[in-house]
């Protein structure tokens, strides 16, 4: 009697801890879906009337003319562009890379930029002025690339911003981008 006892105990413990033959197996979750792929880029149009691409920069625009940026036209802006940002700067300086000219959160409908403009969004050169510094090579020649973005979104930079920080606002952001190469010789 006690091993009929010990037998159905048994057998309600088994019954009762196992799984009912129509509930699911515990399976793993599916890996988790890949990133979305980054939107290809665009290519922007950057020129200038004062200068042909790879073309010296007129001296007006040095530090030793007017130090006046030059006059720029933009084309080709991509659909759902809300701020345009451009970066000027020398890769030649001898000391690594001199930032001329940083600005953010242009009007997308921005076609022309005219000489000597004024932004109110501009970042700290490497003189550590915010407003545009002309070329003015040490020495040899030295290229100068104006570099032109759209972006999907109005950046939140405080006025004064280092070009690290520009960049750093607009990754993932960059709807379009454009390029202009001016040289100037001492």
């Amino acid at each position: 009697m006690k091993k009929i006892i010990t037998l159905a105990i048994l057998l309600l413990l088994v019954l009762g801890c196992s799984k009912p033959a129509d509930e699911p197996v515990d399976e793993p979750p599916p890996p988790p879906l890949p990133p979305p792929p980054e939107p290809e880029i665009m290519d922007l149009s950057l020129t200038s009337p004062a200068f042909e691409d790879g073309q010296p920069i007129p001296q007006k625009y040095t530090c030793w003319g007017d130090n006046a940026n030059p006059p720029l036209k933009i084309d080709n802006i991509p659909t759902g562009t809300q701020s345009l940002a451009l970066i000027m700067d020398d890769p030649d300086a001898p000391s690594g890379t001199w930032v001329h000219w940083l600005v953010w959160n242009m009007d997308p409908g921005t076609t022309d930029i005219k000489e000597d403009h004024y932004f109110i969004n501009e970042g700290k050169n490497s003189w550590y002025e915010s407003k545009y510094g002309g070329p003015c090579p040490p020495s040899g020649t030295h290229r100068y690339f104006f570099k032109l973005y759209a972006l999907d979104e109005q950046l939140n930079l405080p006025s004064g911003t280092q070009k690290k920080h520009l960049e750093g606002a607009m990754k993932g952001h960059i709807l379009g981008q454009g390029e202009l190469i001016g040289t100037v010789s001492k």
